[in-house]
């Protein structure tokens, strides 16, 4: 379901559509949220248009641990949303408080330990 609530450009409800989609999967693809993945979406990536810097936060599970890792957009290297999937193997490394997970393309995305589970 996309709510039509605002008139955006193309290209806008195509990046909110990938976002949306990557909320619905990172919540464990609970039905049900619709709506609440999609205005998420909808404010990060309007946000993210207005040049304003803007932080995103990445769910790793490592050996049992939960770590949710948050990165800035505007030094993530090019790293887009979307570029693993749920289940993917991922290479990480943890140096103190910052989680580097290896992208497909060899290069690292570096993230801030913001909440460890487990």
């Amino acid at each position: 379901m996309e709510p039509t609530s605002h008139n955006h450009p193309p290209h806008l409800l195509e990046a909110i559509r990938r976002r949306a989609a990557e909320l619905f999967r990172l919540s464990g693809g609970i039905a049900g949220r619709d709506i609440e993945n999609w205005c998420r979406a909808e404010a990060e990536i309007l946000r993210e248009s207005t040049g304003q810097s803007l932080r995103r936060a990445i769910v790793i599970n490592l050996a049992g641990v939960v770590y949710t890792g948050e990165y800035d957009v505007s030094s993530a290297d090019g790293y887009a949303p979307g570029e693993w999937k749920a289940g993917d193997r991922i290479p990480v490394r943890l140096a103190g408080d910052q989680l580097y997970l290896r992208r497909p393309n060899g290069r690292e995305l570096q993230t801030t330990v913001v909440k460890r589970i487990g």
